[in-house]
């Protein structure tokens, strides 16, 4: 039995990851630009979130305080998704991910900082060969990089990285209580939503952020309705569900699969094509995030 629980729950992860990794490619196909294509991803998802809760009827005993704090980890979600979503337009899909995926190292070395987690060598090593995979990926010594303004999506896709790490940290605050995953997903998905609706209004466009556009456009709306349902509701429900369930190792895989696809899809459904430098440079920071996520980010306290 305990052998079924396991397949089964790597199975709901790897649904997950494939699920997610889609995300980007629908963004992209939106043609929104980026704090509209992120605002109502959130706002779509937030019904069929609450529809789940009702029917599931799962006890929540989280204080308000508790909830407060998931709300304020979706505001961090919101300049993450901000930052994300300017990553993609700037440089693609799948240089955009990959550099937002290597959050992985930025949370190693706050929760050094917040919680005494020491990092372990992997982490340290793989510091300078990022460093060095995003001066490739940016171009900057490139005749002819992939990308709009690869430069531009590179700054980017580190303020993801560090968003995303914000988000993640505080998220692990606000699941102390261990509440029901969708229940926390949706307190998010609303600090999110809301947090980009205050950012719609204020002056962004010196940092070529354009406000959210409210006018519901087709096909525009009909991609980011599918985004919302596929990746913010199923995807990361399926990914909340199953990682707590599974072994270290398991979990590491499953991660590792949004990046992997995202990079695939980019190449096949939207004929991305990175310079070879760029793909040098891809290839040092997945390395890096895969040697970091497979062999663990913190040294073991045995004492």
């Amino acid at each position: 039995m305990g052998s079924e629980n396991l397949q089964r729950s790597m199975a709901i992860a790897m649904f997950g990851g494939v699920v997610v990794s889609f995300a980007p490619i629908l963004y992209a196909l939106s043609d929104a630009n980026p704090l509209t294509g992120a605002f109502f991803r959130m706002v779509y998802a937030l019904p069929f979130l609450l529809i789940i809760i009702l029917f599931r009827k799962a006890e929540d005993t989280r204080s308000v305080n508790t909830r407060l704090i998931a709300l304020v980890a979706g505001f961090a979600f919101s300049l993450d998704f901000l930052a994300y979503h300017s990553t993609v337009d700037w440089i693609g899909t799948g240089i955009g991910t990959l550099i937002g995926n290597s959050q992985v190292i930025i949370v190693t070395l706050m929760s050094w900082r917040l919680f005494g987690e020491r990092p372990n060598l992997s982490i340290l090593i793989s510091l300078p060969i990022v460093m060095v995979g995003l001066v490739l990926i940016s171009g900057v010594l490139d005749d002819d990089p992939y990308g709009e303004y690869p430069v531009r999506g590179v700054i980017a896709g580190v303020f993801t990285a560090i968003f995303y790490s914000a988000f993640l940290i505080i998220y692990r605050f606000a699941n102390r209580e261990l509440a029901p995953a969708v229940n926390l997903q949706f307190d998010s998905t609303a600090g999110c939503a809301l947090g980009l609706l205050i950012l719609s209004f204020l002056p962004l466009k010196s940092i070529y952020v354009e406000p959210i556009d409210f006018e519901p456009k087709f096909p525009t709306h009909g991609w980011l309705l599918a985004l919302a349902i596929l990746s913010q509701v199923m995807g990361w429900l399926a990914i909340a569900h199953s990682l707590p369930r599974l072994p270290a190792a398991y979990t590491s895989f499953a991660i590792l699969l949004q990046p992997t696809f995202t990079i695939i899809w980019g190449i096949l459904l939207l004929a991305e094509s990175p310079s070879l430098q760029q793909a040098i440079g891809m290839f040092l920071i997945l390395g890096s995030i895969v040697a970091v996520t497979t062999n663990g980010a913190v040294e073991n306290d045995t004492s």
